[in-house]
């Protein structure tokens, strides 16, 4: 009998990448989602991409009497925890909502795996925790950072939180996976991100632009210390991601304690780099604007992931234009 797992935020953009790559492993799922930042159709559309549905439990992860009862009738294995509010500007604006979702609701999360006997994890964290004064590329062992954002803030939070659950217990395991950008979208073009309201990361907002759907992209910044002036990131493939959590998952059944490994590429990519790409995808130009910087944006950010690909034996299989041709067939067939 295959191991279960239950992913929380499962219908949202990561949930749903990292199910098909469960579901594709052998992995039973269970998703568990209030549906406040993405709807159903996602889930719906897992079962057309592998030929398999997750059960799916409408919850909200601060409802411990709506968690017992997906525990109790689930048993999960293990746990992937995704469920965040994950907006920088928003949490910006409304950190009591973040900090009421994102950490309490971990601890939450963990109140009830710890009265269902289940004590795995694997937490989805961000590389925002590293600050804006950590060396490039960053590792594992590079120290955390003043996160510049209230959402960063709630994930070394919860970190926190979760690395004292594990010191507490033996019982408990603990992955934290610190991610880039997750960019792209399945190959099948069937699930890819689709925010509910005004997109905010760049990706989409790209494919708005291209799309003809928004007027322009608006680069924040062209006076970084870069070689062309704005902002490097680390993008990787989502698909890339889906596949971290798997590789964290089985790890999570075979040993204890806490580990925690970056997800990325290693290759800082400019938003002109990025435009380009999507550029080249599409076929359409996208125009662009320089405004001011905000105030929280780093000028360079990008992974060492050598410990992941040493010990999880995962690397990334995508390069840039995956990321942008995989993009630009969602945004595509999304949109019929």
């Amino acid at each position: 009998m295959s191991a279960k797992v239950l992913v929380t935020g499962g219908a949202g953009y990561l949930g749903t990448h990292a199910i098909c790559e469960l579901l594709q492993a052998g992995y039973d799922v269970a998703a568990v989602d209030n549906f406040s930042t993405a709807g159903p159709e996602g889930l719906a559309r897992v079962e057309q991409i592998v030929g398999r549905a997750p059960s799916i439990h409408a919850a909200d992860i601060r409802d411990v009497d709506a968690l017992d009862a997906v525990f109790a009738t689930e048993k999960p294995d293990a746990v992937i925890h995704f469920a965040a509010f994950k907006a920088v500007r928003e949490s910006q604006h409304e950190p009591l909502r973040y900090y009421d979702n994102n950490v309490i609701g971990t601890i939450r999360l963990v109140e009830v795996m710890e009265r269902a006997g289940c004590r795995r994890i694997v937490f989805s964290s961000t590389a925002g925790v590293y600050g804006a004064d950590a060396p490039m590329p960053v590792s594992e062992t590079s120290p955390m950072g003043e996160p510049t954002n209230v959402y960063a803030r709630t994930k070394v939070q919860c970190e926190e939180i979760l690395q004292d659950l594990s010191r507490s217990s033996d019982a408990w395991t603990v992955l934290l996976l610190r991610y880039f950008n997750p960019v792209g979208a399945h190959p099948s073009a069937l699930i890819g991100e689709d925010p509910l309201g005004e997109p905010r990361n760049l990706m989409p907002i790209l494919l708005q632009a291209a799309s003809g759907t928004r007027e322009r992209l608006e680069v924040f910044g062209d006076d970084f210390p870069t070689p062309d002036g704005t902002a490097l990131r680390d993008y990787i493939h989502v698909m890339d991601i889906g596949r971290g959590h798997v590789a964290a998952v089985g790890r999570s059944l075979t040993e204890g304690g806490c580990e925690i490994f970056n997800l990325g590429t290693g290759r800082p990519v400019s938003v002109l780099e990025l435009r380009a790409a999507v550029e080249k995808a599409s076929g359409k130009p996208i125009p662009f604007r320089f405004v001011a910087r905000r105030p929280a944006d780093v000028a360079v950010s990008y992974a060492d992931a050598s410990k992941a690909r040493d010990v999880l034996g995962w690397s990334p299989r995508f390069g840039l234009e995956d990321m942008a041709r995989d993009a630009w067939r969602w945004q595509q067939q999304s949109r019929v």
